[in-house]
This record gives structure tokens, sequence and C-alpha cells, in this order.
């Protein structure tokens, strides 16, 4: 067979990108040996500045002792690198930072750490290097990655503004965490003094409700042990356990950190006395600056949690904060094919965001049908997640209520809509849908998360209507289940629903349909109930 050049030239290009690939996996396998055998006091040069590029060299200490128990005599490499990587370029001190520490203790490397190169310049010390992490065309990929930057054991998590008054501080660091012998406490703290205050607060991550809760912990005599850290802190971490996260140095620093190790069940012990201390405290100069960095604050957060697939906190005040849809958006899920919403493929139920939308725009549909004068009923799987959770199922994308279709002429949204839509005075789209004989009410006209209406009509005692779909469940009943209708709980407020809830449903489901819970298509996606 004749191979032609185009074939040719994409197979060379293709073995090119493997050969690349190989040699960068060696590359970074070497430095993390390194960076093992540095751990256990084996002493290793650093790598030449050219290879990494833009004068950036792995940083390595020159000499002395941080380890504890070891006397002066004992030669053994250097154990902590100093890591600031919450500064914003308008306003910083990581100079100062950086000459209080190499002040104390030259021998420590120092490391910077921007996502762009700062303007204005940074002015550092000598002994003090800046790492960029956005990636160059012209550089090596490792010139821009954090972990082979860091030949030390531990990494130090400075905040801007802090300088070391006791040089002996951070040995005490080292010895509370070595003090742990690897159990879940895998970080330690040390608060900044004359700072904000430091609390100590328990964070659960759910992802697979998009839904990261903190909760104040309570204080130990010894120190608080808890998941997460709210304030001004000098956090200590291995490096190995550092770079084994999915976003070592995402920011914010400490939101991004806790998230990670909340996940992984580590736990961070926050020692009460201070050894860190402020050298500018506020530590903007102008109302202006801070209202930047606090504007800067909320855009990374929000950007980190939505990286993170978090889209709603519970803050330990219990006020929320939401990185989800809204109604000025699109809602947070594709087109459904096959019944089954893409989050399902990613182990994940119904956004937060999404579920509170369908409750709003539920409510909002009741209120008008009843005060209009029109009958309904929760219908399919709505009136499933009634009877199972008073709510809508955790993982559906849409309610649905069933109508009679000789009541929609009472209802001003219904009754005009025989083509077109209605936007009302609350900004919800009233539209007869395309698919077929039946209506939708959309939370807004950016957002789609929507209300069905499925009109039904008596013919012989039996209720029927016009439009079908595909579902096994979409089938005729007896009108008896409707006489009368019985209020139940849904979604916050009280509906209406059919008067034998389980007769109802098992007609339409299957037998056993409330106590075995199933996601709407299991031949594409089945629910793990250990799960549950």
């Amino acid at each position: 067979m004749r191979v032609s050049l185009c074939q040719g030239l994409l197979t060379g290009a293709i073995v090119l990108n493997l050969l690349i690939l190989y040699f960068v996996s060696r590359a970074q396998q070497q430095m993390m040996e390194k960076r093992k055998e540095l751990g256990r006091g084996t002493r290793r040069s650093a790598l030449p500045a050219s290879g990494l590029g833009g004068g950036l060299g792995v940083l390595v200490g020159a000499g002395g002792d941080l380890g504890v128990g070891g006397g002066e005599g004992h030669s053994r490499g250097q154990r902590v690198t100093v890591l600031l990587r919450e500064f914003e370029n308008f306003e910083n001190y990581v100079g100062d930072v950086a000459n209080s520490f190499l002040h104390q203790r030259p021998e420590l490397p120092f490391l910077a750490v921007a996502d762009a190169s700062p303007y204005p310049p940074l002015l550092l010390p000598e002994g003090a290097r800046l790492l960029v992490l956005s990636p160059s065309p012209d550089q090596p990929p490792q010139a821009h990655r954090p972990e082979f930057h860091v030949q030390t054991e531990f990494v130090l998590l400075v905040p801007d503004g802090v300088e070391l008054e006791q040089p002996r501080a951070i040995e005490r660091l080292i010895r509370e965490l070595e003090g742990e012998g690897g159990g879940p406490v895998r970080l330690v703290a040390s608060p900044v003094l004359a700072r904000s205050a430091v609390q100590c607060l328990h964070l659960r991550v759910n992802l697979r409700e998009w839904t990261a809760t903190y909760s104040p912990a309570a204080s130990g005599s010894s120190g608080s042990v808890c998941t997460a850290l709210q304030g001004d802190a000098v956090v200590l971490i291995r490096t190995e356990d550092l770079f084994n996260l999915s976003v070592p140095l995402g920011r914010p620093l400490f939101s991004s950190l806790f998230v990670q190790t909340a996940l992984r069940g580590w736990k961070v012990k926050l020692l009460e006395s201070p050894c860190f201390a402020a050298n500018h405290r506020p530590l903007f100069s102008s109302a202006h600056n801070q209202w930047k960095a606090d504007t800067r604050l909320k855009e990374t957060t929000g950007k980190l949690m939505r990286s993170f697939g978090l889209k709603r906190l519970l803050l330990p005040d219990g006020k929320e904060q939401w990185y989800g849809c809204s109604k000025e958006t699109s809602r947070c899920f594709g087109t459904v094919q096959d019944d089954t919403p893409e989050y399902l493929y990613l182990d994940r139920w119904t956004p937060p965001c999404c579920l509170r939308a369908l409750r709003e725009t539920t409510k909002y549909v009741i209120n008008i049908l009843e005060t209009s004068g029109v009958r309904y009923w929760l219908e399919g799987g709505t009136l499933l997640g009634a009877v199972r959770h008073q709510d809508i199922i955790p993982w559906d994308y849409d309610v649905d209520l069933g109508i009679y279709l000789e009541d929609i002429p009472n209802c001003d949204h219904l009754k005009n809509l025989d083509s077109g839509s209605l936007v009302d005075a609350n900004g919800y789209v009233w539209e007869r849908a395309v698919e077929g004989d039946f209506y939708r009410v959309q939370y807004s006209e950016a957002n789609h998360l929507h209300v069905d209406l499925w009109p039904f009509y008596p013919r012989n005692g039996v209720m029927t209507k016009d439009t079908w779909t595909e579902h096994k469940q979409d089938v005729e009943f007896p009108e008896h289940f409707l006489q009368p209708l019985v209020p139940m709980s849904f979604a916050g407020v009280t509906a209406y629903g059919p008067n034998n809830h389980r007769a109802f449903l098992e007609l339409k489901f299957g037998e056993g349909v409330i106590e075995n819970p199933q996601y709407p298509n299991p031949t594409k996606k089945r629910l793990d109930r250990s799960k549950l």
C-alpha cells in the first residue's frame, strides 16, 4: 500500500510528540525522585538555570539545618522552602517579606509565585526568586511548573506582609507536623499577629451536589484540629503532599488548598500562639486598593469554584454564595440526550442553582394556576420526588404538572398561546411546546430550566391527552385518582397530587418504584444505590 505524503507527515508528527512526552515524563520522574532523596536528608545540587529557562533554577538551600534534633555539626540539606503566593500587583510587600525571612535565615530558599509577570516588576533581594506560572512558547514546560522549583522536604506558605521575628519559629512548625506521625494532620498553621483572627473551620465538600459547607470547629487546649482555616496564617505542608494536589497553588490559596485537602481527609492543626507578625497593617494603604483587592478576591474565588465544579458555598455565618446559573445566564447543562443529562455521567446530580430555579418556577406557576382556577396535579417523576423527598428528585432536570384541558381558558397566560411565546412581567417565558400539544414555562429567556404543563381530558372515566412521549410512564389513567386531588408538600410549597399516589405511581412506573430509586434511563447510566 502506497503511503501518501500527508500520511507520512502525520505519522512523523505523532512519533515526535510521543518522544517529547516520554522525555518530559522522564524528567519529571527524576525530579520527584530527587525531592524524595532530599526529604531523607540527601544533599543535591541545583539544576542549571539555563535548563529551566528565564534564569530560574531549582531552588535548593546551600547549607544550614532546619532539622529537629540534629546537632550543629549535623550536615543535612535544607528542609523548607518559603513560598509566597497571595499578593496583588498594584500594591504588595513581597520584597519586604523576602528581606525579613532572608535576614533571619539567609540560607532559606524563597520563592514568589505569580500567574503572570507582575507589573510593576517585583523588587526581590538576592536569594529570592520569582516563578511565573503562565507558559511561554520559548521555554520548556518545567520552567513554569512549581514542583520543579522546590527541592526541599517542606513548603512554608506565607501571606503577603508577614515577617519572621523568631528565627526558630519554623522548627516549631516542623516539630508539630512530624509529631503527628503521618496521621490525618497533614498541615500545621500558625496565626499571624495583629492581622485578622484565624478561625478553625470544618469543611465538608460534596462534589455530587456541587456544594461546599463551612461550619465552626471546636477549639482544643493544645491547638485546634480542623479541615479549613479562615484568616491570616502561615501554613507548613510537606512538599510531596502539596504537589500531589490537582491544583497545588490555585488562588485564593486557602480556598483552593482546603477544598482539595478536605476531599482527601487531611486535617490542619492551628497552633494557639502566633509565631509570625505583620509588618504592614492594614495590608492596603487606600480604600481604593482595598476595593480592588476585594473585587479581585471575588473574581478569583468564582473562577476557582467554577473550575472545581462547586456552585454553592454555605458559609459559617449561615450565608450562601452561588457560582452557578441564574435568571440572567443559561442553565448549567445542555440539551438532554436519552433522558440522561450530562452531569449524571460525571457522577453528579442536578446543580443546586438549577434546583433553586426549578423550585422558584414551580412555585410561581402553581400560584398562577391556583389563582386562575386551573386544576393541576404533580405528574410522573415530579410526583415521585414529592413522595420520596417532598422535593424535586435530586437528579431531575424539569418539573411536570398535569392540568385539565378544559380549564386552560381560565388562565390568561395559557389561553392565547396557540403560537409564539409570552414573557410575563416577572421574566418567565410561557410558550406552547414545539414537541407537541403541551405548554412550557421557562425560568427566563436566557435560562431554559422549565415546568411542563400537560393538558389531559376525561374520556369514559379515563384521563387521556393528545400528545404522548416515548416514556413508558406516559400512559392513560383512571380519573378517580384526581377525584379529589389532595394537598402534599413539594419544593417548599403545598401542591396538589393524585389521591392515591402509590397506586398512581406504580401504574405509571411499576411496582416498588417508590422504594427503588433509579436514574431515568438505566441503560445509559445506572444509579449506585450504595452511595445514597
